[in-house]
């Protein structure tokens, strides 16, 4: 499955939670398949949409869906330590795996020889959800969280515009959209 057809999927399941979206590509294709006022799309910040969903996860209720890439995990493996013991039961991060940083050329991560959802298992992660292919989150939005999803996608990005919106005006109508 591509990442953008993957994001499509995620985006179809979802309802109104608030959504982080990694830098680069991935938020460009969330934008470009469903654009809404819950969605936090990162300009820049790499390796920090699992963070900034936790910090969202514990300041309110509603449930945070993190969308974070292979390279941006690696970059801060320290933030599954951090959202296992913060224990944010409205957090779910989805790791969308293709093996590469695909905002930044393509180039391989060690995520073809790491396994990623073993390391949230042995940060002590107790919902852990893995897909090749059709991404069903019935189970995944009824679990309690922190919510580890290991998505593997294939690399390559999809055509898509670039985000027609100055970054102040994602963070405010998406701090808007919070009151």
């Amino acid at each position: 499955m591509k990442r953008v057809d993957a994001i499509k999927r995620i985006s179809e399941q979802l309802e109104d939670e608030l959504v982080i979206c990694n830098i680069g590509f991935p938020s460009r294709e969330l934008y470009a398949v469903k654009d809404s006022p819950t969605h936090f799309y990162m300009l820049g910040s790499m390796g920090m949409a699992s963070s900034i969903g936790l910090g969202l996860a514990l300041a309110q209720e509603r449930k945070v869906v993190a969308l974070d890439g292979d390279g941006s995990l690696l970059m801060n493996l320290g933030s599954l330590v951090t959202i296992y013991n913060q224990d944010p039961e409205n957090f779910i991060l989805i790791l969308l795996d293709n093996e590469c940083y695909g905002s930044t050329g393509s180039q391989c991560t060690y995520a073809s020889t790491v396994n990623l959802s073993r390391i949230a298992e042995a940060v002590g992660f107790k919902n852990i959800f893995s897909f090749k292919g059709d991404l069903d989150l019935t189970e995944v939005l009824k679990a309690e969280g922190p919510v580890f999803v290991h998505a593997k996608v294939e690399p390559g990005n999809a055509d898509v515009p670039v985000i027609d919106m100055e970054p102040e005006e994602i963070k405010e109508r998406f701090m808007e959209n919070l009151k």
